[in-house]
């Protein structure tokens, strides 16, 4: 029962940090970036623990996290399905969680407690004996907090999560709470980052905590655009404008603006794109995506409403990435 580094069982990983630890931003790359973004990179959201089992009935974590009231949920997935969760007392100290694996090789996806901060440090088997599971293309998806996953009930409901389990991708949730503004120091470090599809899922931030006119707005996502594709010239590259958001929809932030005015400018912005001979960029319009009812505070959706955004998504990837001669999975 040797204790192995967590290291190399860990998929979602954009940067590490000197230590190992997965960083949502570039490291040599951190002072160009506003205070949210960065705080949020810290976050090692869609993190996960990949592995395949052979002979083993159960697997143990060592890991630290953040204390709190409320305790460290591990979820186990395969093959599209959760089979197991596992509940830890919530200690400031390092920890051993055991889950109990089902008769199955895998490959098994641990989802940890994300919003804890966790440091995923070792892991090993318990009889028999596991390795990483095999890489699968990397998909990396860049936004505010939808895509992040808030209001999410577990990380694994998180609409990246449940399309890469869809389409047999590895999610890489660059989602910022709180930003997710178009900012272009980040559009450039996603042009650093190997990525074998992308997927940009923004703009509901700049109605309100950084104010876009409509110019303005349409003017931003193409130089986004183009900093990215300077680094992915070829990638598939599917863009989803902000979903319903009711309060904002008809109300003028503070340069005028409507959610529903920048939405059709960030749209434009794509179209222009596309027309000018992007064949590898598609649109996915987000208006239509959710109902009120899938909304949990008015702006979040619930588990459903990340479930529809995510069959939405995982359909236009499909085609996307079918029309660029990448079959997904």
């Amino acid at each position: 029962m040797t204790w192995l580094d967590a290291g190399p069982f860990l998929r979602g990983v954009a940067w590490r940090e000197e230590d190992g630890q997965p960083l949502r931003a570039d490291p040599a790359d951190l002072d160009r970036l506003p205070w949210d973004v960065l705080e949020r990179a810290r976050v090692p959201v869609g993190v996960t623990l990949e592995f395949l089992a052979y002979g083993t009935k159960a697997v143990e974590v060592r890991y630290q996290a953040e204390p709190g009231e409320v305790p460290h949920a591990f979820g186990l997935w395969a093959d599209g399905v959760r089979h197991a969760e596992v509940l830890a007392d919530p200690t400031p100290d390092e920890a051993v969680v055991r889950i109990e694996l089902p008769p199955l090789q895998g490959p098994f996806t641990v989802h940890p407690p994300e919003n804890q901060s966790p440091r995923l440090l070792a892991v090993r088997a318990l009889g028999g004996r596991i390795e990483p599971a095999p890489p699968r293309p990397r998909w990396v998806v860049h936004g505010d907090s939808i895509t992040e996953g808030w209001w999410s009930t577990r990380p694994a409901h998180a609409w990246p999560a449940r399309t890469g389990r869809l389409l047999g991708l590895e999610p890489v949730n660059l989602g910022h709470a709180g930003a997710g503004r178009a900012e272009l120091a980040v559009a450039q470090q996603l042009a650093g980052l190997p990525a074998d599809a992308l997927t940009l899922a923004f703009g509901t931030n700049c109605w309100g905590r950084a104010p876009f006119d409509v110019p303005l707005l349409r003017e931003t996502v193409r130089a986004f655009l183009a900093l990215v594709r300077r680094g992915h010239p070829d990638t598939p590259l599917l863009v989803v404008s902000p979903v319903l958001r009711p309060a904002a929809e008809d109300a003028p932030n503070a340069r005028g603006a409507t959610l529903g005015a920048l939405r059709g400018a960030l749209e434009d912005a794509v179209r222009e794109e596309t027309a000018a001979g992007d064949g590898r960029l598609a649109l996915l319009p987000g208006l239509g995506l959710l109902g009120p009812e899938q909304l949990a505070d008015g702006l979040h959706p619930d588990d459903a409403g990340h479930a529809l955004i995510a069959d939405a998504v995982a359909e236009a990837l499909t085609e996307l990435l079918g029309n660029a001669g990448r079959p997904a999975g």
